[in-house]
């Protein structure tokens, strides 16, 4: 008998990824559900007005502009959620180990590159090192104390700096400290950074540091974040 080939997994649709996007954004900002309300009032009042003092007045030139009303405010008030979801993800796991990496390697775009899985980790205190390469140099990022990252960041520095000679290394440590970067801000600091190197350039860099990176895939990655619960999803 033919195997059955396997069933493709299915896709959550448009209402289960705005209810999901709803539940996630409303434990944080519990007031969602009234601002919501309220803007789907205002659109639906505003459109109103505007049918009314529209001459010539008719009740179905009322009514469709009552409808217009309502669908802008259906559509202000999911941007209103979907900018609150991002607010949303930065409070939940900032402090969290393995969020730099989850940022790093979702929030960055195509002219980086970058993993969630760090480049140096110290088993005992669960402090961490990533890495991003990109159009703006390499980047070294420090999760944890700064004091006991010092090592592991400056291994990685160094290593950056002897296989990739002339690139710029930018460190950043994640934190709340006066030196830190909040991890709000990480993705759109990096993104900030002047372009330094061209595309051949950046693919020989990376090719170059992949070759002498040490796997850390043996050693135990911080817990403690799931960037499958955390990561809002947006409505496509």
């Amino acid at each position: 008998m033919a195997k059955r080939a396997p069933e493709t997994e299915k896709r959550p649709g448009f209402i289960s990824q705005i209810k999901s996007l709803f539940r996630f954004t409303r434990e944080v900002y519990t007031w969602l559900p009234w601002a919501q309300v309220a803007i789907l009032i205002v659109g639906v009042l505003l459109g109103l007005v505007v049918g009314y003092l529209i001459p010539p007045f008719q009740i179905w030139s009322l009514v469709l502009w009552g409808i217009t009303g309502l669908m802008v405010g259906v559509l202000a008030s999911l941007f209103l959620m979907t900018r609150l979801s991002t607010t949303a993800m930065y409070r939940k796991i900032d402090g969290m180990p393995g969020a730099t990496g989850h940022i790093l390697s979702t929030s960055l775009g195509r002219k980086w590159q970058a993993s969630d899985t760090p480049v140096g980790i110290n088993p005992k205190t669960q402090e961490a090192v990533y890495r991003a390469i990109g159009r703006g140099g390499i980047v070294v990022v420090g999760e944890g104390s700064r004091g006991r990252l010092t090592r592991l960041i400056n291994e990685e520095r160094t290593k950056a700096q002897r296989v990739a000679h002339g690139v710029p290394v930018n460190v950043y440590y994640v934190g709340h400290g006066d030196d830190d970067i909040a991890i709000s801000d990480l993705a759109k600091t990096i993104k900030k950074l002047p372009t330094a190197i061209d595309k051949t350039t950046l693919a020989a860099v990376i090719r170059r540091i992949d070759s002498v990176s040490q796997s850390v895939s043996s050693l135990p990655i911080p817990k403690g974040i799931d960037p499958t619960k955390m990561r809002a999803q947006r409505p496509r």
